[in-house]
């Protein structure tokens, strides 16, 4: 018993916290944006490309646009687009994992081919195809990511499913005659969601990355819109010149992400002791 309640209650590891204070500043800071002193799209072109100062910490960008106000708006669009597209994919991904690794036979075979030619594509790639048959713009960046990014979860969710429904219990149910549809859904799918819940927190700073580089590309948020990606791309012609322009917004982009990081590889070390893991590893 003693054992099993400090499995259950160990407290947070330092990645989580650290993870949880950095994503908790920008949520917050995404919160109160609009608060901001300055309006992210106010030009003020006789002082473009001020360097930081005490009126303007971040300084002023190519067009005079106070860089801490832009800042602060696109982490409103990146975390939204981050959290979106990763649902989007999860939910479409375990579906289809779902599907595939319970039914098996000619449909698994199908579907396991699709996500094997979608593979064959390096992400960005495919997420570039996907916009220019969707156009450019934010909401089409936000689909690309997704769609690029269902793969990983139809894998994940179909080894899981093979896994999980050899196990006895699961026999059991099949023999006393329970619907395929509750046993996919209350026994089948809530043991399978624990790896995928840490892919999707690791997920969702890559989703922002990608979404970040492919705005950077111009593909995604047009101007004058205040996004991390766009801001990047807008700068890197005065990065000599004036360079925190561009490293404000790559600054936020790495902090995220590392938030993210950190706290999908605390969870996900948590739970691999929590559920027996590391005692499986030891045996």
């Amino acid at each position: 018993m003693n054992e099993l309640f400090n499995h259950k209650y160990r407290p947070l590891n330092g990645q989580v916290i650290v993870g949880l204070v950095i994503l908790g500043s920008i949520c917050l800071a995404a919160l109160l944006a609009p608060l901001t002193p300055y309006n992210p799209l106010a030009q003020r072109l006789v002082e473009r490309r001020q360097p930081p100062s005490l009126q303007h910490p971040m300084g002023l960008d190519e067009l005079g646009r106070d860089n801490l106000s832009r800042i602060i708006y696109g982490a409103h669009l990146s975390l939204w687009v981050g959290v979106t597209s990763v649902s989007l994919a999860a939910s479409v991904g375990a579906l289809l994992g779902a599907v595939a690794g319970y039914r098996g036979g000619w449909l698994d075979s199908l579907i396991m081919s699709l996500i094997e030619i979608m593979q064959a594509f390096p992400t960005m790639l495919l997420a570039i195809a996907v916009i220019m048959i969707l156009g450019r713009g934010l909401t089409n960046v936000l689909y690309a990511v997704a769609i690029a990014a269902i793969p990983t979860y139809t894998r994940l969710m179909r080894i899981g499913v093979l896994a999980t429904k050899e196990q006895d219990y699961i026999l059991a149910a099949r023999a006393i005659g329970v619907p395929t549809v509750r046993l996919v859904w209350r026994h089948i799918l809530p043991a399978c969601l624990i790896p995928l819940q840490v892919q999707a927190t690791l997920g969702i700073g890559t989703a922002i990355l990608e979404a970040a580089g492919l705005s950077f590309l111009g593909l995604g948020a047009q101007p004058p819109t205040a996004e991390w990606g766009a801001m990047l791309g807008q700068g890197r012609d005065a990065i000599f010149t004036a360079p925190h322009i561009a490293l404000f917004p790559g600054l936020a982009i790495m902090l995220t992400v590392l938030g993210f990081n950190l706290l999908g590889d605390g969870i996900q070390e948590k739970l691999g002791t929590r559920f027996g893991y590391e005692r499986q590893d030891n045996n």
